[in-house]
């Protein structure tokens, strides 16, 4: 099951995707795709309806980020072996943590502002993964109970504020607009593996990154239940894997970063894909 939210920001109305790739309409059914509703328990729910019998939401509308309410939007940072390799860092020994304020998240294909004074604002195509049922001191073994689905997300970064101006990661990852999400949150049981998924970026038609999930160093069971030491997980949290190599920053022999006026273009293999305008703030 493909769900989604649509209609204008702070408006959006929760759906799901029928197999011909209409938007039908569940307001009858759940408030929003957040919380309660990515419940285990929610999810049977909906998958028991009949898409032919909700509404048909008719014309274009605006995609929204495909969860909403989100509590914690957390980030694994160097997560693929390949792309520590790009930025001559060692292979992390547990997971690096970092955050993006909930501010951050945007519709897929809404406008990335670059902000003021920025000139290192940088691209990072990622596996969103969005928790549907809550713990603490999660067994590796039962983590992916706690999972209800799949994401694709643009970890949008500024490499100066992330990396120059002090600690931590997080000033140069939590802009506003620095978190496209979507468009669709897909039910882990239409991923066969999700450590088998090519995804893939580029700007202004040309691919940068062309990555699998398969050269995570740290896998899903493990993410979930190492962050569940530190931290409770709450139906709705979404949890941003780490990217692959072909990050601007990394380009030799000297790095490449957006300006306004391009278009990136991501996806991941039956996740869908993303397309965003990159516009001065």
């Amino acid at each position: 099951m493909k769900l989604l939210r649509y209609g204008e920001p702070g408006k959006e109305l929760p759906a799901l995707l029928d197999k011909d790739g209409g938007i039908r309409d569940l307001s009858e059914f759940i408030d929003d795709v957040s919380g309660p509703a990515l419940s285990p328990e929610s999810i049977a729910r909906l998958k028991a309806l009949d898409p032919a019998s909700l509404p048909l939401v008719q014309d274009s509308p605006r995609i929204g980020a495909c969860v909403g309410q989100v509590g914690k939007f957390i980030c694994i940072g160097l997560n693929y072996a390949d792309h520590a390799a790009e930025t001559g860092a060692d292979i992390p020994k547990e997971p690096i943590i970092f955050n993006k304020w909930t501010s951050a998240i945007v519709g897929p294909n809404d406008n990335v502002e670059i902000p003021r004074n920025s000139t290192k604002t940088d691209w990072e195509v990622e596996l969103g993964v969005v928790i549907g049922k809550g713990g603490r001191y999660i067994d590796e073994a039962n983590a992916m109970d706690h999972v209800v689905g799949y994401c694709v997300i643009n970890d949008v970064s500024e490499r100066e504020f992330q990396i120059e101006r002090g600690g931590t990661w997080d000033k140069g990852k939590g802009c506003d607009t620095f978190g496209p999400t979507g468009p669709w949150l897909v039910t882990k049981d239409e991923i066969a593996d999700p450590h088998q998924l090519n995804l893939w970026l580029e700007v202004d038609g040309k691919r940068y990154q062309n990555g699998n999930t398969r050269t995570m160093i740290f896998q899903i069971p493990k993410l979930v239940s190492y962050l569940s030491q530190f931290m409770s997980l709450q139906p709705g949290d979404v949890i941003s894997t780490g990217t692959p190599p072909g990050v601007g920053l990394g380009i030799k022999p000297e790095p490449v970063f957006l300006r306004a006026g391009q278009r990136m273009r991501l996806g991941i293999e039956g996740l869908g894909e993303q397309e965003q305008l990159t516009v001065d703030a």
